[in-house]
C-alpha cells in the first residue's frame, strides 16, 4: 500500500477474503485511481465476486480504500454499506425501469446525489453516451446496445467516485457490441472515474483498458499495464492463438498517393504503417501487433511486400502450446513485440537472448 498521502490519494487498495462453499477469494491489489482496469480471467476465476466485495454486495473480510477514503475496515469494524459508497455499477443485463421512459430512468440516478453534490450532468451524461434521441422513449422499446448505453448514463448520473461495469456486453451480438464500444472509449478519454471492467473478452481488454488484473481461481496471478502483462511469456495470454502486443502510438504524418497513414512508438522514432485514411498528427492510437503476424529475419529482406520492417533485440523466449512453436519476446527501443514462430526456424536462426535481428509485422490493427 502507498506510504504517502499524495499517492494514496491516486489509487484503489483492495484487500478481500471471501469463501463460498468450495471457492475462495484472497486478493490484495493496488489500482490506478483513475482510467480502466479490467479483471480478467476464465469464467469462476473470482472477478464478479471481486466486484461485488468491492460494491459492498458481498461482507468480505479485508479493507477498501478508494482515492484516500476508507469504504472498508474489518479490523476497525468499518463498513460503509453498497448505498453510502459512492459507485456506479453496471451489470450484464441493463435493469432499468421498465415503467420509466428514458429520462425517468436517468432522472432517477441523478436524484439520488444532492445537488451540491453532482459532479456529472444530465447533459454531459447524455451526450458521452449518445442517447439524446432516446430520452422519450420506453426501455421495451430500445435495443440491447441502446438499454447499456442508457444503465451507464444512469450510472454516471449518481456522480460516482468509482464506476464498476461487469461484463456490460457480454449479452449483446457482435454488432450492438461494436456500437457501444465507442462509447467506453469516450468514458475513458473524457471522464477521470476510475472504471473496473469485468470482461473474459480479449479484445474489449485490449481495446478499452490501461492496466490489467489476471484472476485464477480467486487469486491474482498477475496485475499491471496492460502493455507490460500482454507481452509476458510466463502468463496464459501469450498462449493464446489471439497473443500479441497493446501499443499506444502516435499518428506522425500520411502518404496521401498510397493511403498510408504513419505511428511512431513511444520514446522512439521508429513507428508502423498502414492502409488508413489520413487521421490528426498527434493524435493518439491504440494498435495491436499479433504475435502470430510478425516474423524474424538475420538479413533485412531486399525484396518484401510487407511494409513494415523494425530492428529489434531478442529478450527472451518460451515454449508455445504447440510444441512445433515457440514465443520469442523482442525488443522495440522499449516497447515489447511478440513473435510466433516454428522451433525449426529458431534454430535456423540460431536465436539467443540479446541477439539483434529484424522484424516483419505482416498486419497491424487499428484498435479505435
Amino acid at each position: 500500500m502507498p506510504s504517502d498521502s499524495s499517492s494514496l490519494d491516486k489509487c484503489l487498495h483492495a484487500r478481500f477474503r471471501l469463501a463460498h462453499g468450495d471457492f475462495q477469494l484472497d486478493v490484495e491489489l493496488d489500482l490506478p485511481g483513475r482510467g480502466v482496469t479490467a479483471l480478467f480471467g476464465p469464467s469462476g476465476s473470482g472477478k464478479t465476486s471481486l466486484l461485488r466485495c468491492v460494491a459492498g454486495l458481498e461482507r468480505a473480510e479485508g479493507q477498501l480504500r478508494v482515492n484516500g477514503e476508507l469504504w472498508q475496515d474489518s479490523q476497525q469494524r468499518h463498513f460503509l454499506a453498497p448505498h453510502q459508497r459512492a459507485l456506479g455499477y453496471v451489470f450484464q443485463e441493463a435493469s432499468l425501469f421498465a415503467h420509466l421512459s428514458v429520462r425517468g430512468n436517468l432522472d432517477y440516478g441523478r436524484k439520488r446525489i444532492a445537488a451540491s453534490q453532482r459532479r456529472v450532468s444530465l447533459d454531459q451524461a447524455v451526450a458521452l453516451l449518445g442517447i439524446e434521441h432516446l430520452l422519450e422513449r420506453q426501455p421495451a422499446k430500445l435495443s440491447g446496445g441502446e438499454r447499456q448505453r442508457v444503465a451507464i448514463a444512469r450510472a454516471l448520473l449518481t456522480s460516482p467516485r468509482l464506476l464498476l461495469l461487469d461484463e456490460p456486453l457480454a449479452a449483446l451480438d457482435p454488432q450492438r457490441k461494436g456500437e457501444i464500444l465507442p462509447y467506453l472509449e469516450r468514458l475513458h478519454d473524457e471522464l477521470e472515474i476510475p472504471v473496473l471492467y469485468v470482461s473474459h473478452a480479449p479484445d474489449e481488454v485490449a481495446r478499452l483498458a490501461d492496466h490489467l488484473v489476471l484472476l485464477e481461481q480467486g487469486r491474482v496471478q498477475a496485475s499491471g499495464p496492460l502493455g507490460e502483462l500482454l507481452a509476458r511469456l510466463d502468463l496464459p495470454l501469450a498462449q493464446s492463438e489471439e497473443a500479441g502486443v497493446v501499443v499506444q502510438a502516435r499518428v506522425s504524418g500520411h502518404d496521401p498517393d498510397y493511403q498510408l497513414l504513419s505511428l511512431t512508438f513511444p520514446h522512439s522514432s521508429l513507428g508502423l504503417r498502414l492502409a488508413h485514411p489520413p487521421l490528426a498528427v498527434g493524435q493518439a492510437l491504440r494498435v495491436k501487433v499479433q504475435a502470430r503476424d510478425v516474423s524474424l529475419s538475420l538479413e533485412p529482406p531486399q525484396h518484401s511486400s510487407i511494409l513494415n520492417l523494425l530492428p529489434v533485440t531478442v529478450h527472451s523466449q518460451t515454449a508455445a502450446d504447440n510444441p512445433a512453436h515457440v514465443l520469442v519476446r523482442l525488443d522495440l527501443h522499449g516497447t515489447p513485440l511478440l513473435a510466433r514462430i516454428t522451433r525449426y526456424s529458431r534454430d535456423q536462426l540460431g536465436l539467443h537472448d540479446g541477439q539483434r535481428l529484424w522484424a516483419q509485422i505482416k498486419s497491424v490493427a487499428l484498435l479505435a
